[in-house]
């Protein structure tokens, strides 16, 4: 019984797709464009739309008094950085963009997949991001990856572990980031404020909920309001 569960529950890591419920009010198209790039924490698995966190920093920014666009969100569960290459390749996204975000690799760590081929890619898709802003370092922004041992999915796994993988994958993030300029957000330390705190989970017990989303919307805040006046 024990094995079957945890196959649902890697299942809900790695192949269910975002849910798409009503949005709760209509899309703002006009002002700067924004592009959000990821896996599930971007698409905003488990949570409402307008939940997700690049729909709460489109919100702040515009209480900001910066005029921007919903995200365009190029993202889906359980994406790894080629697979997120391959989503950009099929919806082919047309710059620029004034503010680009790219959350990437939590599916690299799960799979087992090699951190030197996460390096690669994720390099790669950090010079798409920057294309796609209009060749502007400055108007890219990296959220680092979270640390989902802490969450009750991961209950009967080797936390600790989880974690120093994750941490080695972070590295690579941050070190990729600073040698392309781009503005590198941390915020795995929050995550982990989850093992501690049960609302800062999404029901499925293993994406953020809103609370947590907006954790991360208020700590990208900074970078995307740079990019946007600069």
């Amino acid at each position: 019984m024990r094995t079957f569960r945890n196959l649902i529950a890697i299942s809900i890591l790695m192949y269910c797709g975002c849910e798409h419920p009503s949005p709760r009010s209509l899309p703002v198209t006009t002002g700067a464009r924004y592009l959000a790039l990821g896996d599930s924490y971007t698409c905003g698995e488990s949570a409402d739309p307008a939940d997700r966190w690049p729909m709460q920093l489109a919100r702040k920014l515009r209480e900001q008094q910066l005029a921007i666009a919903d995200p365009e969100i190029i993202a889906t569960t359980g994406w790894t950085t080629d697979e997120l290459s391959a989503g950009i390749d099929r919806d082919n996204p047309r710059g620029p963009y004034a503010l680009v975000s790219l959350l990437i690799g939590v599916n690299n760590q799960f799979r087992g997949r090699s951190i030197d081929e996460y390096r690669e890619q994720f390099a790669a898709l950090l010079r798409r991001s920057i294309a796609l802003a209009d060749g502007k370092s400055s108007h890219v922004v990296v959220l680092s990856i979270p640390d989902w041992g802490v969450t009750p999915f991961a209950q009967g796994r080797d936390r600790t572990q989880i974690g120093r993988d994750i941490d080695a994958f972070d590295s690579v993030c941050r070190e990729e980031s600073a040698k392309q300029n781009v503005s590198f957000v941390d915020i795995t330390p929050m995550s982990k404020h989850a093992a501690d705190d049960r609302s800062l989970v999404a029901d499925d017990g293993l994406h953020p909920s809103a609370k947590m989303y907006a954790m991360w919307c208020e700590a990208a805040l900074p970078a995307a309001k740079a990019a946007l006046t600069r």
